[in-house]
């Protein structure tokens, strides 16, 4: 698993914004994952989307990378944000902003 293991930190660390989920941002395969993706294409942010159904080694690997046992994960600048719930949190609040703060889309709060 250390190859997938260094896969998803190569992508988390070279990509200011990854959201990991099942399906792609242009066809979520889950409602979980389409939330998030709406949100993100809402405010206007690029982002990398990682489809976990394509390789069931990444689908477990990112739940072991970020010891979170759902999916979607969002990572920005290199930081695990959280899955749906707390991406739909920050969204109403204003703690989703673009352009991007100093953070990247989140500002700390």
């Amino acid at each position: 698993m250390s190859g997938i293991h260094d896969f998803i930190e190569n992508e988390v660390k070279t990509n200011d914004v990854v959201l990991f989920l099942k399906g792609t941002p242009e066809f979520p395969q889950c409602g979980f994952s389409g939330q998030v993706v709406q949100i993100l294409d809402y405010v206007g942010v690029g982002y990398k989307g990682i489809n976990v159904l394509a390789d069931a080694d990444i689908r477990q690997g990112i739940k072991d990378y970020s010891n979170w046992p759902t999916i979607p994960q969002l990572y920005v600048k290199g930081e695990f944000i959280g899955g749906c719930g707390i991406v739909r949190g920050k969204f109403p609040s204003g703690g989703l902003q673009s352009p991007p703060p100093e953070q990247g889309i989140f500002v700390k709060g």
